[in-house]
Order: C-alpha cells, then sequence, then structure tokens
C-alpha cells in the first residue's frame, strides 16, 4: 500500500494525514460496546479523503483502485458499531463535504450522502412544509448516506416502519470501486443491494428520500407507577389510528432518575415514564386518552414554562441510541442491546423479559410499525461485568424468541442477520471486485467457509490479537 503514491495522485484535492485528524475521523461510537472498544481501540486509517463532488469522488476511488489503498466511507461518525472504521487503515473517506440539499418536490428530496438530517428538514419545511420520515437520535449531527448505510430506522417508525422497508429509500446514486468507477442508479429492489451494507459494495453519492407533511411536534412525558403499565400504554397509543404520534418510547425506573439529569425536576422516584411526540393538533385527543388510561402527564411542552423548559434536550434525545449515550455519560459501565419483541406477544415478551433479569438489564422499548403490525424493539440498558455473561443475556433473550441485533459485534452478519446476504454479497463481487470497500465488515467475502453456528467471534486479520 503506497500512501506517498496515492497523495501524489490526489495532489489539490482536500486531504488530511495529520495522525490526531485521522485516527479522530478513523472512530465513531464504537466505545457504546466495551467489546468493540477492546477489538478496535488501535483501529487508524492512514489518511482522510474529503470529496466535494462526484468527479472528485470517482477519482478517489480510481486512484485508490490503482494502489490498492483500502477506502472506509464515513458520514459524520454517530454510528455505533465500529462500520466507519477502517479495519485494514488506507483511506477514510469523509463524505460530509458532499452535502449540498439538491432540489425539493412534492414527497421527495434529493441530497448529497453528507447532508445532515436536521438541515434536510429545515431546508424542507421552509420549502413546502414537509420533513423527512425517518430520522435517529442523533438527528442533529447524523448525514443521510450514513444513516441509509449504516442505520435502520427510529424517530418516525411508529408510523413508516424501517429504513429497509420499500419506499422509504427512493433512489441511491452510487459509485463503484474500480480502475474506471461508474456510477450507478438503484431503485425499488436494487435498493436492498447497499441500504444497511456499511458502502462495502459502493459509495452513496446522491440521496433521494421521501418527505411527508411537516408538523409541529410536543413533546410529552407521561409516568407510570410500573414499567408494565408504560408499556401497556405505549402500545395502546400506538393502535390509537387518530393519534399522530413520531415517537413513543416506555423505559423503566431507575434509568430516568439516573441518567435524566435535566428532567429530574420532574420524576418521582421508582416512576417509570413514556417519552412521547405528539402532533400539536392531536394534543387534546392525545391527553383525554392518556386521562382514560390513568396515565400520570409530568412534562407537556406546550404547557411547560420557559423556565421549565430551559436546558431541556429534545424527546428523541431521550430514547433510541440516546438513551444509551445518557447512561454512559453517568456510569461507563452501561453498555445496550438492541432486541425485537415479535408481533402478537410483544407486551408478553416484554414482561418476561423484563423480570428475567433485575437489577442487571433495564427495560427501554421502542414503538414501531414492522410489516403492518404495531410492535416494539428493545434497546435495554445492561450492567456489563463479562463478556461471557452478555453472550449469555443475548442467549436467553432469544431462547424466548426475541432476536438480538448485536451491538457488540462490527459485521453486517453478526450484528442481526446471522447469515449471508446474498443480494449484497453479489453486488460487491460486481462493484468491488479487489475487496477494498470497508474491508472486514462482510463476512461472507472475507471468508465464504465461516460457520455461524460455531459461537465465536469472527475476527478480521489484524484484530485477532486484540480480541
Amino acid at each position: 500500500m503506497d500512501v506517498s503514491a496515492l497523495k501524489r495522485d490526489l495532489e489539490g484535492l482536500k486531504i488530511d494525514d495529520n495522525p490526531a485528524i485521522v485516527q479522530q475521523k478513523s472512530r465513531d461510537f464504537y466505545w457504546y460496546s466495551p467489546v468493540l472498544k477492546q477489538q478496535l481501540d488501535h483501529v487508524t486509517g492512514d489518511l482522510i479523503v474529503t470529496p466535494k463532488t462526484e468527479a472528485e469522488l470517482i477519482r478517489v476511488l480510481a486512484a485508490c483502485h490503482r494502489h490498492g489503498v483500502p477506502v472506509t466511507p464515513r458520514g459524520s461518525g454517530t454510528g455505533n458499531y465500529g462500520q466507519a472504521m477502517p479495519l485494514s487503515g488506507g483511506v477514510v473517506l469523509n463524505l460530509a463535504e458532499m452535502n449540498e440539499i439538491k432540489s425539493i418536490a412534492p414527497g421527495r428530496v434529493v441530497t448529497g450522502p453528507g447532508a445532515i438530517l436536521a438541515d434536510i428538514d429545515k431546508a424542507t419545511r421552509a420549502h413546502s412544509g414537509q420533513e423527512l420520515r425517518l430520522s435517529p437520535s442523533t438527528y442533529n449531527t447524523a448525514s443521510i448516506g450514513g444513516f441509509i448505510a449504516g442505520g435502520s430506522g427510529g424517530v418516525g417508525s411508529i408510523n413508516f416502519g424501517g429504513l429497509r422497508d420499500f419506499g422509504n429509500v427512493l433512489r441511491l446514486r452510487v459509485v463503484t470501486m474500480e480502475a474506471e468507477p461508474k456510477a450507478l442508479e438503484l431503485t425499488g429492489e436494487n435498493l436492498h443491494k447497499v441500504t444497511h451494507a456499511y458502502g462495502t459494495n459502493g459509495i452513496i453519492s446522491e440521496v433521494e428520500m421521501p418527505l411527508t407533511a411537516a408538523y409541529d411536534w410536543v413533546d410529552v412525558i407521561v409516568g407510570f407507577d410500573a414499567f408494565m403499565d408504560a408499556a401497556r400504554y405505549g402500545n395502546a397509543l400506538a393502535c390509537q389510528d387518530g393519534i399522530l404520534t413520531k415517537l413513543i418510547t416506555p423505559i423503566a425506573a431507575p434509568v430516568p432518575q439516573l441518567y435524566f439529569k435535566r428532567h429530574q425536576k420532574f420524576l418521582r422516584e421508582g416512576q417509570s415514564i413514556c417519552v412521547v411526540m405528539v402532533a400539536q393538533h392531536g394534543l387534546d385527543a392525545f391527553l383525554a386518552f392518556t386521562r382514560r388510561v390513568s396515565g400520570e402527564v409530568i412534562y407537556n411542552a406546550a404547557t411547560a414554562t420557559p423556565d421549565e423548559k430551559k436546558g431541556l434536550p429534545p424527546a428523541y434525545e431521550l430514547a433510541w441510541n440516546h438513551t444509551t449515550l445518557r447512561a454512559l455519560r453517568v456510569d461507563p459501565s452501561i453498555t445496550y442491546l438492541q432486541s425485537l419483541y415479535p408481533f402478537p406477544n410483544q407486551l408478553a415478551l416484554v414482561e418476561k423479559m423484563d423480570a428475567m433479569f433485575p437489577g442487571e438489564v433495564f427495560s427501554h422499548l421502542e414503538f414501531v410499525r414492522l410489516d403492518g403490525n404495531v410492535t416494539c424493539f428493545g434497546l435495554p440498558l445492561v450492567k456489563f461485568t463479562t463478556e461471557a455473561r452478555l453472550d449469555e443475556i443475548v442467549r436467553l433473550h432469544e431462547e424466548n424468541g426475541c432476536p438480538i441485533f448485536n451491538p457488540h459485534r462490527y459485521t453486517l452478519e453478526e450484528g442481526g442477520m446471522k447469515q449471508t446476504d446474498a443480494v449484497q454479497l453479489a453486488f460487491k463481487r460486481e462493484t468491488d471486485p479487489l475487496g477494498l470497500l470497508n474491508p472486514g465488515k462482510m463476512i461472507a467475502w472475507e471468508n465464504p467457509d465461516y460457520d455461524y453456528r460455531s459461537g465465536r467471534t469472527f475476527l478480521f486479520k489484524g484484530l485477532q490479537k486484540a480480541g
């Protein structure tokens, strides 16, 4: 790998080889996982390259192909699984400056991959009162390309499901990693080749996303004496077809009391909560529904005083993986899992798993629509002791019918699929024949004979010693 020759080839482009900057840009939020922190702490690239246009992107990929230099794409680095970390060194491809919002029309927006979600919504709201359907809790900092390549759903999933559901991404333009890189237009079925593929089989250069009507969203927190009351309330609220919500997040005590520092003045000891974003026009109906089921509204942004609101984060920054982030800031021994409670038994499964690990696993749910039904994902907080115990907690969830999408693994397959995605692998063979795009993240490419039933963690070459 001749990085000096590559730099000469890329003269005139924005390049940074300052070791401190390179290491900073070689990281994401992998440290949410103590397992990944141990495995990936030493990982760094050799060079940061920041293209500003698709033409510059093509030039970078052609040069890296010519010199055999691996390329790992990066949005704003808000992912949690090491997906933006360069396991083989080489170039970290920083797409942050390909951030143009190119066009807005009824029901759709076209942007560069580096556009920040909050900036897209600001533009589409101003243009025509529209907003994106889905966003992660890192809405204010995450890029749209990174969300598509590394995310799965988030705020808005209660209405629209996940990113891989048909219609939630309209079109992607993707550049291949070949001697003469090509720009491909993907729509429909073909989008599944690159969504949630970590940039292993093509670099997203343009995104077309669907829009929905933008509303004024009101943050509300509802309190309950018992977590299962909060969970049942969340499920019932999600089934209220006439009440428009964007977020329904039950969280078990003592998580809010311990980790939501700015909200403590609203919380009673031992109180579990449900965090909600509800459309302003549906607020009266929402409050009537909440009274009917004996929920206690402990915070309502529509009626809160300026003093009460001062310094409070938005509701979505209490939810999804921001719940974990808030806990980690207080207690570094906390980590998390990602689970699914399948419909129609989600509440029974939630109750069973909530009781299984007292004082060790703390329940946190996100209600979503999945295949047309209301159900919930779990992002429970876990007091980490050992990797073996963490694996046992994962096994007990799965044995009880709750699939785990393991955030303590950096490969595509181990994170949730637990099998080869044949479509993504076949596309990689076409678009990245030398295997230079984000090496180490697709087991099917690195080790086609790998046995997923072995119980062992896959470690890419160079990481074995760290694991």
